[in-house]
């Protein structure tokens, strides 16, 4: 065999609080890549309710890589949740209507664009990664973090706001882990060079 079938739901037999992500979402403005999983407590469909303030006149997406490892209570906070910052008000005031319909005429709210994760990206449990992050390939966010701002491929970062704690390899390593892409071979290949993928010399790979 060549690996699970990244069209199963659950993969792992008589559990069904860890799934294959792409198999369970219903929302087109999110996108996930083959053997994403998501791991809840509860429910694995709590997924797109953690992911929050996404809504359809905003247009943002959500775009998860390959093989990302993403654990229960994980919220992401979509651009739909910003307000005007720069006004004398942030109140929301055209949402309601009744004479207020046109107070953002010739305005418009703050977006940060699409939030994106690589590839091979684990995170933590109940980390919260606000609108318009892009997360590199690799990196890992630490149990309880907030995101605010983008992570480098290969980087650990923790806390709220999250800051790096540090990169995963050397420069070099990265940059060739980089160019390699494996979460892009096909799964003859992978299956291949699972020894190697779990160990820690890139050099194996390369050969």
């Amino acid at each position: 065999m060549n690996g699970p079938n990244p069209n199963t739901v659950f993969p792992l037999e008589n559990y069904d609080r860890l799934c294959f992500l792409k198999n369970i979402i219903k929302n087109p403005n999110i996108e996930i890549g083959d053997f994403t999983y998501y791991d809840d407590f509860e429910d694995v469909h709590n997924f797109e309710k953690n992911v929050k303030y996404h809504f359809d006149f905003t247009g943002d997406k959500l775009i998860i890589g390959k093989f990302c490892m993403i654990a229960s209570g994980v919220t992401f906070i979509m651009n739909g949740a910003n307000h005007l910052t720069d006004a004398i008000s942030t109140y929301p005031f055209a949402i309601f209507g009744n004479g207020w319909e046109n107070a953002m005429e010739g305005k418009s709210y703050p977006t940060k664009g699409d939030t994106i994760i690589g590839n091979d990206v684990w995170i933590g449990y109940n980390a919260t990664i606000m609108a318009g992050v892009k997360i590199g390939d690799g990196a890992i966010i630490a149990t309880n973090s907030t995101v605010t701002k983008d992570v480098e491929p290969y980087t650990i970062v923790g806390g709220n706001p999250a800051n790096k704690i540090k990169k995963r390899f050397s420069p070099d390593h990265i940059e060739k882990l980089l160019k390699l892409k494996w979460w892009n071979w096909d799964l003859e290949k992978i299956t291949q060079n699972l020894k190697h993928l779990t160990g820690n010399n890139i050099n194996n790979l390369i050969a």
